[in-house]
């Protein structure tokens, strides 16, 4: 630098005419930083000097706290420069010298143990110039919710440290970096980075979403990068990107349906489509890509759909990365782009745009979001009114900016609903804990122990540390060392409802301590009403007058801190009317608690020994393991690999005022085997007597561990008594044998609950055994699946529900006959009223309902078995709470199949799916556009076309010719009053997703039993020959487990 300090000393001529020349060389040099330290380290070729080492061309103006430590939790490639950090609380300067220019600027944080200071509760704020880069940034939140908002999408990521990055036009000699803390707190800064821009990356003007082009007069704006991805490709580090060492992230993470584009390469022959460009990306993007070609879907009439998290109220710049690796000619790869749900761009040839094949390009976008929007989507999808034969998207690479405004780039960031930083969440790391740090619960278990006993240990060595002594549970940053390793949490504690409006936190209301002590009376032991290795469950009454049960965690018991984060996490990401749900929590003052929805009636089994209550009926009994089979089939089956129980047993099964059971307790919950696995093996837990034997001696985890349990249940219930009673003869001592020994024989009628007898059927017993029997099978193969178990149980109510008809207490009258009539005469009369309990209470198996708002044929996906899936929920809403009737909500979703009367009005429900799917089921029967201008008027719209024909009972006139000779006339006419049901015009009179489902089951066994007649006569009656076929189906339908019937017979349970 002393070269320019010397040219300072001539003429003002000659400085004007070297101004130019001596900013370019100022620009050619960087600066790296190792924070808290006097020395320099090398990482990756570049050498970072000490903030205190001499001729740096930096000042510090205060010297802080230094903190070093000798490893790290986590391993990067920054690792060496991450054991030493500087702290300050009060304001710390960072002044470099000889600076001019355009910079990326990078600050490093990486939190670790800091001696007198709990790192979980710093919070400060950063500028760089008077421009205001960070406000009140708490680290520790920042990293925990990058981790758990990856996770939630199923990526593996899992981050220690954060790295900001910024670029900064620098018009002065200098550039002064302050730090200052938030009040009572501190901060702490461990690397600086400063690379000069030596190239132009952003154009004066660039294309605005949905307007003209903008000029960004970046000259006097800070921008700050918010994502860097690799599309379809791996991560790129910073050595790969040798011009500006930019970290290039995969892109997974945050894809709304990773498997919507398939991931290509072509690492040949790609060059920049201009040489200008060079800098502004490494070929490494440019070599691979995500492309919707080989999707395996029907039609490709969908989006590759990206969302991100983002600041409010700012301007954001998109560069999207492409480069054309399959088509050498134009007019073969022409797609549209969606940014926020606005067309982009149209007609985007990229061959064309590019200039040709294997050609890296790169297209700007500016977009402004509002205050009130906090996510950004990027949406590709096929332009299929271009007509070209390959309609594929494709994308390699893509970048968000963040544009300052006044002066200003920073956002505070809030994890919890309190503004208090001191507080700087408890929950949020307990959060982390469950996300960051474990793999299964058993690996959780071991490491909340290794927790729990470097407590004790820390707290003997240092009883007397500042800050540590109240650091409460932090299973992650624990008195401020990290546990790092990889997670399956699904949930962030900043989670974002489906319309993209923040919600405070994914397990509902925060409340404070005050608030569950004086709805438990200061924890009064009088309204204790269960006891577990967690802690306490108290009864008690919040605010608004509702009772909950408390669950108060002990925090000296390790085996209950695993199942209390194990339970956190499967309550965050489970809702279901027959799975108790959580109302909120509590994390103050090292309390971690838990409230869940009241169960007025309690335990099952407390309704059935050992205590002074009405026994239960037969049929409360089977209404009972029904709700319960429903909750443990959604649970295997509700979630992409399954969640297995694991501690299925009457104390977990409670019911409510109405005696609907629900399942509850997930403390020892584990997700299920991926799809290349048959099992988990894990360390065996559970409860004894409800046991399965094949898990004990294999400790090989499977969902059917749970059906064994199950099997148990089943006998409990029946013969109400303990499942392992000592005191009892040694035959008899386990439950489970004993019953086993008389089912075998059977003869189980002979050791039922005396309070049963003459107030069941014999045939409905006799089915019931058979299930528990099938469900206590050796081998787990042997088992029937969760679905099977719940399809037989509603055939065995249906049963004792025609025996209890048929007006005759006489245990020889055969109940399967009076059902042949009733069962069929149900399905053929049943009326669409809306109201019945198959409603949308069971929508969707949620516990306020999602609303798809785009449901269509083009969001109806197949496998390669052909079976159906729902896609496609960009759209989708939380549904109405239940003081409400309706979502007031902007109108959205597809012309065709747009809900007439939520348009008129924009009160969104339930039943505007429905009418949607009406739409559906005639574009499946007519095989036709829902929408084709080119028809005559009358024939435009399908809906109004199709319910003409349909209200005069002739839709065979219209449907597909390709059908015609292969269905029987009763089948066609049932689904045609279906559909007509569902295009009702007010919602009101369109049956619930329950009924319609029940609806089309029928219609399908219709269909089969014409099939099984042999007959081609369209005359001919289905629904005679189904009498017979239908309960003897259920009679003698073999429990296989593999059926495929599961729940979605069950009477409409949508599971």
């Amino acid at each position: 630098m002393g070269k320019v300090q010397g040219r300072e000393l001539l003429p003002l001529l000659l400085v004007v005419l070297c101004a130019v020349f001596r900013s370019g060389e100022a620009q050619t040099k960087s600066f790296l930083i190792n924070c808290g330290t006097n020395s320099s380290v090398n990482v990756e070729g570049r050498k970072w000097v000490g903030d205190l080492a001499p001729d740096n061309n930096l000042t510090l103006s205060s010297p802080g706290v230094v903190s070093t430590t000798p490893a790290l939790s986590g391993d990067t490639i920054f690792s060496p420069l991450y054991r030493s950090a500087r702290l300050f609380g009060d304001e710390l300067n960072y002044t470099f010298y000889g600076i001019q220019g355009n910079y990326f600027l990078r600050l490093h944080f990486c939190p670790f143990s800091f001696e007198d200071h709990n790192v979980n509760e710093s919070s400060f704020d950063v500028a760089a110039n008077g421009l205001k880069l960070l406000a009140q940034v708490n680290v520790v939140g920042e990293i925990a919710h990058k981790n758990l908002y990856l996770q939630s999408s199923g990526s593996n990521f899992s981050s220690f440290s954060l790295v900001k990055e910024y670029i900064l036009p620098i018009n002065s000699n200098s550039l002064v970096i302050e730090f200052t803390p938030t009040k009572g707190s501190f901060g702490f800064i461990n690397a600086i980075e400063m690379i000069p821009m030596t190239d132009k990356l952003f154009a004066d003007s660039v294309s605005k979403v949905g307007g003209n082009d903008v000029n960004l007069n970046l000259s006097g704006r800070g921008i700050e990068t918010m994502y860097r991805l690799n599309v379809g490709g791996p991560e790129i580090n910073p050595n790969e990107d040798s011009d500006y060492w930019r970290a290039w992230d995969v892109d997974s993470g945050y894809m709304i349906t990773a498997n919507a584009g398939s991931e290509i390469n072509n690492s040949s022959n790609v060059t920049y489509a201009s040489t200008n460009d060079s800098s502004v990306a490494p070929l490494l993007v440019y070599e691979t890509a995500r492309s919707m070609s080989n999707t395996q879907v029907l039609e490709k009439r969908f989006n590759m759909s990206w969302r991100f998290e983002v600041d409010p109220d700012f301007d954001y710049l998109v560069r999207l990365h492409f480069c054309e690796l399959v088509f050498d000619k134009p007019s073969l790869r022409i797609f549209r782009i969606y940014i926020n749900n606005r067309t982009a761009a149209n007609n985007y040839d990229l061959f064309v745009k590019a200039g040709g094949m294997n050609k890296a390009y790169h297209q700007d976008y500016f977009d402004a979001v509002s205050s009130k929007i906090d996510t950004l989507w990027i949406q590709l999808g096929p332009d299929t009114a271009a007509g070209a034969s390959g309609t594929d998207a494709l994308l390699n690479g893509l970048e968000i900016f963040k544009l300052s405004r006044n002066g200003n780039l920073a956002h505070v960031q809030r994890y919890n609903s309190t503004k208090s930083s001191s507080h700087a969440s408890r929950f949020w790391v307990l959060w982390v804990g469950i996300a960051a740090g474990v793999a299964t619960v058993a690996i959780l278990a071991v490491a909340v122990t290794r927790v729990c006993c470097f407590c004790k240990k820390r707290g003997k060595e240092s009883g007397d540390t500042k800050n540590n002594s109240n650091a409460g549970w932090r299973p992650l940053f624990l008195n401020g060392s990290i546990l790092n390793s990889s997670a399956n949490a699904k949930r962030s504690s900043r989670l974002q409802n489906l319309n993209g409006s923040m919600a405070s936190t994914g397990v509902g209301r925060q409340f404070t301590l005050a608030e569950i002590r004086a709805a438990t009376n200061n924890f009064d032991e009088s309204l204790v009403i269960g006891v577990g290795g967690f802690g306490k469950v108290f009864k008690g009454e919040i605010g608004d007058g509702t009772l909950a049960a408390i669950k108060r965690a002990n925090p000296q018991s390790e085996q209950g801190l695993a199942e209390f984060h194990t339970e956190i996490e499967m309550l965050s990401k489970l809702r279901h009317r027959h799975l108790v749900s959580m109302i909120g929590f509590c994390d103050e003052q090292n309390e971690m608690i838990l409230v869940y929805e009241y169960m007025a009636n309690g335990t099952l089994r407390s309704h059935l020994f050992g205590n002074d209550v009405p026994p239960l009926t037969w049929k409360q009994r089977l209404e009972a393991c029904i709700g319960a089979a429903r909750g443990l089939h959604y649970l295997h089956t509700g979630a992409e690999r399954g969640i297995i129980h694991r501690d299925v047993k009457t104390t977990n099964i409670l019911l409510d005022e109405n005696f609907v059971a629900k399942m509850s307790d997930f403390g020892l919950s584990r997700a299920g085997p991926s799809l290349e696995h048959t099992h988990v093996s894990t360390a065996v837990k559970g409860s004894f007597g409800y046991l399965d034997p094949e898990y004990f001696r294999r400790q090989q985890l499977t969902e059917k561990s749970d059906v064994y349990s199950f099997g148990v249940v089943l006998f409990e219930v029946v013969c109400a008594r303990a499942v392992i009673n000592p005191s009892l003869p040694k035959e008899q001592i386990n439950l489970a044998e004993w019953a086993m020994k008389w089912q075998r024989q059977k003869s189980l009628e002979t050791i039922i609950d005396p309070h049963l007898r003459g107030n069941y059927s014999a045939e409905s017993m006799e089915k019931f055994g058979e299930i528990a029997e099938k469900c206590l099978a050796d081998e787990g193969k042997n088992r029937p699946t969760m679905g099977d178990v719940l399809w037989h149980l509603e055939y065995v109510l249906q049963l004792h529900k025609a025996w209890i008809g048929s007006n005759t207490t006489d245990n020889s009258f055969s109940s399967s006959q009076a059902l042949r009539d009733l069962e069929v005469k149900e399905a053929e009369n049943r009326q669409f009223d809306g109201n019945s309990g198959l409603g949308a209470s069971n929508s969707h198996g949620a516990e306020r309902g999602i609303i798809h708002r785009d449901v269509k044929t083009t969001n109806i996906l197949l496998d390669e078995n052909f079976v159906a899936k729902m896609s496609d929920f960009g759209l989708s809403r939380a549904g109405p709470s239940l003081e409400h009737t309706h979502v007031s909500t902007a109108v959205k979703g597809s012309f065709g199949y747009l809900d007439p009367e939520y348009f008129r009005r924009q009160q969104l429900t339930e039943k505007s799916d429905v009418y949607s799917f009406g739409v559906v089921l005639f574009e499946v029967v007519c095989a036709r556009a829902v929408i084709n201008p080119s028809l005559p008027k009358e024939q435009i719209n399908l809906a109004e076309w199709a319910m003409k024909w349909q209200r005069q009972k002739s839709l065979e006139t219209i449907i597909d010719p390709h059908l015609r000779g292969n269905y029987s006339a009763e089948s066609m006419e049932k689904f045609g009053e279906i559909a007509e049901k569902c295009l009702a015009d007010e919602g009101k009179n369109r049956p619930t997703m329950g009924d319609v489902l029940w609806h089309l089951e029928y219609v399908l066994q219709l269909h089969k039993a014409w099939i099984g007649s042999n007959t081609t006569d369209n005359s001919f009656s289905s629904s005679q020959a189904l009498r017979d076929l239908e309960v003897k189906e259920a009679e003698n339908r073999p429990f296989d487990g593999n059926s495929g019937l599961g729940a979605s017979n069950s009477h409409g349970e949508l599971v």
